[in-house]
């Protein structure tokens, strides 16, 4: 019967081949808390470190929460790398202004990421091409479980991978993560440390019930395992490794739809929803999380509750919509693309329109009239040619084309003085569908115009009233019938926004 040592150390040897770190003379930091995993994992490194041409830099942080146990186990893996010749980062770092600084709420997520923050840096400083961790089966158990808990899509249910991209910004876009222990579990590597004859430190921490992971390592999972099925962390693994390909071949699809739909500039990322909304869901949520990745370096704080609220905004018409995420970024619904950015409010894609400008409405039978030059270019013709009642106010990815918003009104409606202006103090309006008036301070705030926008917002008016607010809507009274008696009644509405 095979050793455990023998078992380990081929599978850790196989997984530097699949990495491709063998025999290219590759620096890796290996993350050593003190326990069994990380330990298994550097014994089994260095044992392999000769015959995979690998060079070796061990790496601990000691987040200062432990008191004297922390103290030892920084003292330890300080010792051990000194035992086997390899050189050595162990500092020690406040967790008190770290959680200040990037105000998070969660110890587990607040040690995690200083974790990282301290790796990265370490690799970069030693020039390393990953970071090898010690993660078990049993750890890709358990996070598989918490983000079922959590409610987690396909980026949950993947869990870990062997090697993956660094999950969090850093300075090197080409730093990786390496998990050669993912075959293993708990119990072997603490095998494997006994059969060494090594001694490995035990964290007081992993027992602490205050943290759902060790709630799920200590209670959930050896529940479902005397309850439901002894061999529940591998059939997490299991569901882990088929979320994995699925999500590999629809990553695969969205960096094909990427240029065609999406355009990331200097602080957002803009989608195109004329082609964006008849993308299938799921492609969506995966260019919508690409999206905020490219924006913040990272989507490991983007959650399935914040994906599926970003899906929804698709098929929401409502412009002015904003969804807040993490990292202070924020979601806008515009009228013809959804833009990623940490801007509070997005630059107002209308033309400033001064004064009254007085229209003629022109006569049945004669052609169209048209106004120049104030920022606007606004035609009013005769006939039903304007395909919709109305258009929304467009927010095109491309700065250089003119946008156009389209009615179709009723021209007996249209009485007395027809002319266009922005809105004034006690200006009121009868939305479409609406029997009374309201004012149009509460439409603005009801249809989620931007404040910034609606001294911008043209009105067309005529001596009834606002006959249209220019991009949002028509007047109950001002609407063209459906099925007009005949062509002439119909008056097509047309503001055209004019280039500099």
């Amino acid at each position: 019967m095979q050793s455990v040592v023998a078992r380990i150390e081929r599978q850790v040897a196989a997984a530097l081949q699949r990495a491709g770190y063998s025999g290219n003379n590759t620096l890796l930091v290996v993350a050593a808390s003190g326990g069994p995993d990380s330990s298994a994992l550097l014994y089994s490194l260095d044992h392999l470190k000769d015959a995979h041409a690998l060079r070796l830099h061990v790496a601990h942080l000691n987040h200062d929460f432990r008191g004297k146990e922390a103290d030892d186990d920084a003292e330890f893996v300080a010792a051990l790398a000194e035992e086997l010749g390899l050189p050595a980062t162990v500092e020690q770092r406040d967790p008190t202004e770290y959680r200040r600084q990037r105000r998070i709420s969660s110890f587990e997520q607040l040690a995690r990421e200083m974790r990282y923050m301290f790796l990265a840096q370490v690799a970069g400083n030693t020039g390393a091409k990953a970071v090898a961790v010690g993660h078990t089966v049993d750890d890709q158990a358990e996070t598989v479980l918490q983000h079922v808990l959590r409610g987690a899509g396909l980026h949950g249910l993947k869990g870990m991978s062997e090697v993956s991209a660094w999950p969090w910004p850093t300075e090197d876009p080409d730093l990786q993560l390496f998990r050669p222990l993912l075959g293993v579990s708990k119990a072997d590597t603490a095998a494997y440390c006994r059969e060494l004859g090594r001694a490995y430190r035990d964290d007081s921490g992993n027992y602490l019930p205050r943290f759902t992971r060790n709630r799920v390592r200590h209670d959930l999972l050896p529940a479902l395992a005397s309850g439901f099925n002894p061999r529940v962390s591998e059939s997490l693994a299991r569901l882990a490794r088929t979320a994995s390909v699925d999500l590999d071949f629809i990553e695969g699809e969205a960096q094909k739809l990427w240029p065609q739909v999406a355009l990331a500039t200097d602080g957002e990322v803009r989608f195109d929803l004329s082609g964006f909304s008849s993308v299938h869901p799921s492609l969506q949520r995966m260019l919508l999380r690409r999206g905020y990745a490219a924006l913040t370096g990272a989507a490991m704080r983007l959650r399935e509750s914040h994906l599926t609220a970003m899906t929804e905004m698709v098929s929401d018409k409502t412009p002015g919509t904003v969804l807040e995420l993490p990292a202070g970024v924020l979601l806008h619904r515009g009228y013809t693309s959804l833009v990623l950015s940490r801007d509070a409010v997005l630059p107002c894609p209308l033309p400033p329109l001064e004064g009254e400008h007085p229209l003629t409405l022109p006569s049945k039978g004669e052609s169209d009239a048209t106004v120049e030059g104030t920022g606007w270019r606004i035609i009013l013709g005769t006939g039903a040619s304007v395909a919709a009642p109305e258009a929304p106010v467009g927010d095109t990815p491309d700065p250089s084309a003119a946008q156009v918003w389209t009615a179709r009104l009723d021209r007996e409606a249209l009485t007395g003085p027809l002319l266009v202006r922005t809105r004034r103090p006690g200006d009121r309006f009868q939305p479409l569908g609406m029997r009374g008036e309201k004012k149009l301070q509460d439409f603005f705030t009801d249809s989620k115009v931007p404040r910034s926008w609606r001294d911008r917002v043209p009105l067309l008016v005529s001596g009834r009233g606002i006959a249209w607010v220019v991009g949002y809507r028509v007047a109950h009274w001002a609407a063209a019938a459906e099925s007009p008696t005949s062509r002439e009644s119909v008056v097509s509405a047309i503001f055209e926004t004019q280039l500099p």
